[in-house]
């Protein structure tokens, strides 16, 4: 037993150093992407003190995490950034818990969410979507588990979620609706903590955003592995307020950023080369 708990110990430090929040450096070759602010989108919105304020709930590696400084850094604050440079902004990421960021922006004490949103159709009543990148829901299991772990058949698992995201709402809660309570949700404030419950033994598989799964996976030292297919595929949007000039200005610096090819290359920076754009979409809807 002695064993079993300090392997399992050490398997946590292999996961911590991509899914907890202190990450140890950028991956291998990054650079800044900052692109040069175009005039005529920079004139689309009116922000008064010159910087762009991004609700963020780090860790969600890879699309936000602290590197071992204490700065937020991922895939989304880069390609945000970017788009801030191009609107004649300053970025700055505000750490806040995942579930205060989109009353946040709709109190006005944020500009837009940068936090892994999936845009759903629930959370289009009320905001705008700046769509980037699809993503679907993926599982993980650990590789050591005897339990025959299906996503389609999950009745009698436990199953860990980051709490408040699609995998929670969209996924576990209704598929627990339908065993009857005979299924187990192991709901955390951020996607690392759920992973290491997945890959401890605590929880028999992680549900969460495909590239969420995927970075963990690639991390955990073999700890960690996918089970069945990749499933519910849908848009991930930063968000902003109902009707904002912020949207279509956003929608026009990324679609900057996809011309000149900016955009392809900060993804592939972080290994996301699957389910990019061609066209910036607000809410789905193409904007050029």
């Amino acid at each position: 037993m002695k064993y079993k708990v300090l392997a399992a110990l050490a398997s946590v430090t292999v996961l911590s150093g991509c899914v907890t929040n202190s990450e140890p450096a950028l991956p291998d070759g990054w650079e800044e992407i900052t692109p040069e602010r175009v005039d005529a989108i920079a004139a689309m919105v009116d922000d008064e003190d010159g910087v762009l304020t991004a609700g963020t709930n780090p860790p969600f590696a890879p699309f936000e995490f602290k590197d071992d400084a204490g700065n937020i850094v991922g895939v989304e604050m880069d390609l945000a950034r970017a788009m801030a440079s191009v609107m004649g902004l300053d970025f700055q990421p505000v750490e806040q818990d995942f579930a205060m960021i989109l009353p946040s922006i709709q109190g006005g004490q944020l500009d837009i969410g940068v936090s892994g949103f999936t845009d759903t159709e629930e959370r289009r009543q009320n905001f705008d979507f700046v769509n980037y990148l699809y993503a679907g829901i993926q599982w993980a299991q650990p590789t050591s588990t005897s339990k025959d772990v299906d996503p389609e058949n999950a009745c009698g698992l436990t199953v860990a979620v980051q709490r408040t995201t699609v995998s929670e709402t969209d996924d576990v809660r209704p598929k627990a609706a339908e065993c009857d309570g005979d299924l187990e949700i192991l709901s955390y404030d951020t996607s690392d903590n759920a992973a290491i419950a997945a890959l401890t033994g605590r929880a028999d598989a992680l549900s969460a955003d495909s590239p969420v799964t995927a970075y963990a996976v690639n991390r955990s030292d073999g700890q960690l592995e996918m089970v069945g297919e990749m499933f519910d595929a849908a848009p991930y949007g930063m968000a902003v307020a109902k009707d904002s000039d912020y949207g279509p200005a956003m929608a026009a610096a990324l679609q900057h950023l996809i011309d000149t090819g900016d955009y392809a290359r900060i993804l592939a920076q972080w290994g996301i080369e699957d389910g990019l754009i061609d066209t910036a979409m607000i809410n789905e809807r193409p904007q050029s």
